[in-house]
């Protein structure tokens, strides 16, 4: 699998458009313009076809994180202990007996 592959499959799953793009890449201060990007995305046949290096892949994969975590807490500083709904652990019932599901008979 090419990095244009990982590259196009990313976009997809996360929905991303041109713009999109664009914007996470500049959270980690790369520049690229539209047609730069779009060269990324065309078959390999096709004469404006332009592989994408390992830079560009990684440096899209850290804005990626920026984008979808937020930025790093400088040295220092005290995480700012916001857990999102998904991060916050179960409760549990300590005092409640949990006992095996029954099997189903044929």
């Amino acid at each position: 699998m090419t990095n244009n592959d990982i590259f196009k499959k990313l976009r997809v799953a996360h929905s991303f458009r041109d713009t999109d793009i664009i914007k996470i890449l500049e959270l980690v201060d790369f520049r690229i313009s539209k047609t730069e990007l779009s060269a990324f995305f065309r078959r390999e046949d096709h004469p404006n076809y332009v592989e994408c290096g390992d830079q560009i892949l990684r440096n899209f994969l850290n804005g990626l994180v920026i984008h979808l975590r937020g930025p790093m807490p400088k040295k220092g500083e005290k995480p700012s202990g916001h857990i999102s709904a998904k991060a916050k652990p179960k409760k549990i019932d300590l005092n409640k007996t949990y006992s095996k599901p029954k099997k189903k008979s044929n």
